[in-house]
């Protein structure tokens, strides 16, 4: 993590702005607070990605919470490219003052040099492949794929940088959780039963649907993470010898098809 940092810091001077990559699900989450650090007053794109997994009304709530903050910021979805003209118009707005300069200097106008920034996983390497036309980065559904910085051209538009992603060496238990759910962070350094356990209890309460449709469950769903992720297993057939129900592969099968999109659009963070 200080190798990519130092990365960014040492490349931010080569860029002419920075598209600041986020999830959707996860707005607050999925942003390094260390980024505005190195940052600082370089011009900004906020792209709040995978929004086809997203509750597309919370969404345009965080749209509007981040433009009344300063920033530029747009919905994509880098699997279809919806949202990827906005991006266009983003970088031609947040450079509006540089284009203005040289152009007073005399100075003819160069493709502009954008740098992508990001935590692991919130897809920054599909942006950069549906944004360029072709696959120019290397895309799983792994965080951590990413390890240098790699530049890519794109036709009459821009030079990207792509950088790898950072999370920071501290943060509250609530953005960890988050951070768990979407898959930042590598199933095997924490516990997927337990985290599981605090999704089924997160969706019951705010998008119980999501789970008794999915799960056929009763419309009278309890609350209780452990007593959800039980029902699942029974529901799919997760069982070992005796009929004791196997929560581990419970855990999996609901953390894969949250992440799949298979549960519907979910934000696990509102304004």
């Amino acid at each position: 993590m200080l190798k990519a940092r130092r990365l960014i810091a040492e490349n931010l001077k080569l860029v002419d702005a920075v598209i600041e990559i986020i999830d959707s699900r996860i707005p607050l989450s999925s942003r390094n607070p260390d980024i505005d650090e190195i940052i600082g007053s370089k011009p900004r794109i906020i792209v709040l990605n995978k929004c086809d997994l997203a509750d597309s009304a919370a969404t345009k709530k965080w749209i509007g919470f981040f433009n009344n903050s300063g920033m530029q910021a747009v919905a994509v979805d880098s699997i279809t490219g919806k949202g990827l003209d906005g991006v266009r118009r983003g970088g031609d707005s947040v450079l509006s003052e540089k284009f203005a300069r040289d152009i007073k200097k005399g100075i003819k106008k160069q493709q502009p040099k954008l740098m992508i920034v990001g935590v692991p996983n919130v897809g920054k390497s599909s942006f950069i492949n549906k944004f360029a036309g072709r696959a120019s980065s290397q895309v799983q559904d792994r965080p951590g794929i990413t390890k240098t910085k790699q530049w890519i051209s794109i036709k009459g538009g821009y030079h990207l940088l792509d950088t790898p992603g950072i999370l920071w060496p501290k943060f509250d238990a609530k953005t960890g959780i988050n951070l768990a759910f979407t898959g930042a962070i590598r199933d095997q350094v924490f516990d997927i039963i337990e985290v599981a356990f605090g999704l089924c209890s997160f969706l019951a309460q705010t998008y119980p649907d999501s789970i008794i449709n999915r799960y056929k469950l009763s419309d009278e769903l309890n609350v209780d993470g452990h007593e959800i992720l039980a029902q699942i297993g029974i529901r799919r057939g997760l069982l070992v010898s005796g009929g004791e129900i196997d929560l581990m592969r419970a855990a999996e099968t609901l953390l894969d098809e949250f992440r799949a999109g298979k549960l519907g659009r979910i934000t696990l963070e509102h304004i």
